[in-house]
């Protein structure tokens, strides 16, 4: 039989390549008209486009905020004598440097020559600290408080350019610092409403916050604007917080973080905006009382160019600078 079938075949031997042909066309033809059909009706070309589209639209940000950083007097004594300058950022730095922005108050200078101890409130860390603001992830040092110009204007000029040159945006010296993150264009402001105007430093006066936020806040997608302000060591804001917070919000602000007052102060909403009125103290080495020692994390969450959701953890510092996260 099989005998039969190969002398068949080598008889035909012109007719297999025509039904090899034949064959293939055959199964191309349902191939086309019926499976492709079937994915074109099951996955239209448009599904991958949508979900990337999707993804970029549901994309959140997160910005992580916190008070007073203070690395003179035994904050920079510590991180000297241990020649740890990651020091005072090692129980924190983890959940600051993994936001797409985080922001300080640098309570001080950053300076050359700065004296190892301090006894006074003129304060200044050495340079070695900038090690330990990138190791934390910092991208804002707002620099609109009492201290930024307590060597001077030197002193105001050695810090910006130490900042600037290791990666870090100063903030309240006079210009808005921009940020785009995903497609969103975000705006900081920040301004001090202590003591004395003094040069370079961007001051609290009520038509500039309004002029500059209101002009911010059409060139940005997210307004963010941060006053050092208040009275030391209370947990309610003054009617002078109040009212900066309102203008600023009424200007065109989205958002509005506060310190200065060393201990945490109560948060509100006003026109669908948050204002957290003091974050309280984060480095410092007020160890002092329990409320000095305390301070807040505030981690703010945006989704579609608006503020979704925002948390706000406790932090205690121990060891004269160190913080810690608090179950």
């Amino acid at each position: 039989m099989l005998k039969r079938i190969n002398r068949a075949l080598a008889n035909n031997y012109y007719l297999i390549p025509v039904l090899g042909i034949f064959t293939g066309l055959t199964i191309s033809f349902v191939y086309f008209t019926f499976f492709k059909k079937v994915q074109a009706d099951h996955f239209p070309d448009s599904v991958q486009q949508l979900t990337i589209n999707d993804k970029i639209e549901d994309a959140s940000i997160t910005l992580v905020a916190v008070g007073d950083v203070m690395l003179g007097r035994k904050v920079n004594e510590q991180a000297v004598s241990k020649n740890n300058f990651r020091w005072a950022f090692e129980k924190t730095a983890d959940i600051l440097k993994s936001a797409d922005i985080t922001m300080i108050n640098l309570e001080g200078t950053l300076i050359a020559n700065c004296p190892i101890t301090q006894t006074n409130f003129y304060f200044c860390g050495g340079l070695g600290h900038i090690e330990g603001l990138n190791f934390a992830g910092v991208d804002i040092a707002n620099l609109a408080n009492n201290h930024s110009y307590n060597y001077g204007k030197d002193g105001l000029r050695q810090t910006i350019e130490n900042l600037e040159k290791s990666g870090i945006a100063a903030l309240g010296i006079g210009k808005a610092v921009y940020k785009e993150i995903s497609g969103t264009k975000f705006a900081f402001l920040g301004y001090n409403d202590i003591t004395l105007k003094e040069p370079g430093i961007s001051w609290a006066d009520n038509d500039r916050v309004k002029s500059e936020v209101g002009y911010s806040s059409q060139n940005s997608d997210i307004t963010i604007v941060t006053f050092h302000w208040g009275v030391e060591y209370t947990d309610k804001p003054t009617d002078r917080q109040v009212t900066l917070a309102h203008l600023a919000i009424d200007a065109g602000a989205d958002l509005v973080i506060g310190h200065h007052p060393h201990w945490t102060q109560t948060a509100e909403t006003y026109k669908k905006k948050l204002i957290v009125y003091s974050l309280g103290n984060f480095i410092f080495d007020q160890m002092w009382s329990t409320k000095t020692r305390e301070g807040e994390i505030a981690k703010f969450t945006f989704l579609n160019q608006e503020l979704t959701d925002y948390e706000l953890l406790p932090v205690f510092i121990e060891d004269f600078g160190q913080p810690r996260l608090v179950n």
